[in-house]
């Protein structure tokens, strides 16, 4: 597989930016609509996972970022699940949300330490990730606190998650006028 290049991810850096804008419209879409019944956010909550998924999964094959790719795979798999199922339980649904976090936080982790290696910053992937991991296990440790706080929870991380993901979008589109006045 071919390494990650830093052309290519300045040259997507709208992909990220994307991606953090979708979150976000999600977690203010939670946090201001609590009292939608838990079939709504299921679904939600599906078309969310789905269409991350597949906005991972662009970042992921432009980028030539394998665990980005991966990462991407599940959301659609998460988001196709919950769209088709979405009677599933609360609690189905609270140990499915924390696994695609857990897994994602992973690969966006070993996405920022391939990244270290093209250039500094990189960080921000990185806290991506930690912010996935740390959800992902919240949940897990506390499936039993009801699907409203999940819903707030969730709201939160997307809005912390997009939030990162436009900072590290908009850092990328400005790499190659950084480089040009380091190299000129």
């Amino acid at each position: 597989m071919a390494m990650f290049t830093l052309a290519s991810a300045a040259s997507h850096w709208w992909v990220l930016a994307l991606r953090g804008a979708v979150a976000i419209l999600f977690g203010l879409a939670a946090l201001f609509w609590p009292a939608a019944t838990l079939a709504a956010v299921v679904l939600v909550y599906g078309a969310f996972a789905f269409a991350d998924g597949i906005l991972a999964v662009v970042a992921g094959a432009r980028g030539r970022w394998g665990g980005l790719l991966l990462a991407g795979i599940l959301g659609i798999i998460v988001g196709i699940i919950a769209l088709i199922w979405p009677g599933i339980t609360a609690l189905a649904l609270v140990f499915v949300i924390a696994a695609w976090a857990i897994v994602t936080g992973i690969m966006e982790i070993a996405a920022a330490v391939q990244l270290r290696r093209e250039i500094t910053g990189e960080w921000l992937l990185a806290l991506v990730g930690v912010a996935s991991l740390a959800f992902g296990i919240l949940i897990a440790l506390f499936p039993g606190a009801g699907a409203l706080s999940i819903l707030w929870v969730l709201g939160i991380y997307a809005i912390i998650y997009g939030v990162l993901q436009l900072f590290l979008g908009f850092r990328l589109r400005n790499l190659p006028s950084r480089l040009a006045a380091r190299l000129g």
